[in-house]
């Protein structure tokens, strides 16, 4: 009898430590391809409050009038400082998934060190550029590898460039120090 429960006991200590050891420190403020730090492409905005535990949550609920059911929440630091603001799949359901995170601090950074601070020379040197977009006041870089959408506004772009709408912008025409506007993470789930 007693060598079946030191077997049972035996086989509980393995298990235990395999298990252990499948759960590696994640760190806080990496940009993945399906993350950023905690958050996961499978995060549920009901377990936003235990992600952020030690952060203040808001959250904006519009209406249909204006906003077309807008469901914004904003993490910032007890501090005060703004961290990110997330987009849910679903308005209004606790159960959805996250849609889309913009990054507001940059100590969020991918493996590549790119942060809200880099410049258009970083995310060039770093990462595969899928596309560029030209829009009104801002070109948007998209880059498929972190599921990541880069603004830089075309105040950053030679005068010559700002105004075409129809110019089909390329890596070339983006100044090296042109500077991130807003930094997107998207999530098709």
């Amino acid at each position: 009898m007693s060598k079946r429960y030191f077997n049972l006991l035996f086989l509980s200590l393995v298990f235990t430590a395999c298990t252990k050891t499948k759960h590696i420190k994640q760190n806080p403020f990496e940009i993945g391809k399906q993350h950023i730090g905690l958050v996961t492409d499978s995060t549920q905005v009901k377990d936003l409050k235990t992600i952020f535990i030690n952060d203040s949550l808001v959250t904006f609920i519009s209406g249909d009038e204006f906003a077309g059911n807008t469901n914004t929440i904003e993490i910032y630091e007890k501090g005060g400082g703004k961290l990110l603001s997330i987009t849910p799949q679903q308005t209004l359901d606790s159960t959805s998934v996250i849609k889309s995170v913009r990054l507001f601090d940059p100590r969020y950074k991918t493996k590549k060190n790119i942060t809200t601070k880099s410049v258009f020379k970083d995310i060039k040197a770093q990462h595969n550029i899928s596309s560029i977009n030209n829009l009104i006041n801002s070109v948007v870089i998209t880059v498929n590898d972190i599921n990541a959408s880069i603004t830089i506004d075309k105040n950053e772009l030679p005068e010559n460039l700002r105004h075409d709408m129809d110019l089909k912008y390329t890596s070339e025409n983006i100044p090296n120090d042109a500077k991130i506007k807003y930094f997107f993470i998207h999530w098709n789930n």
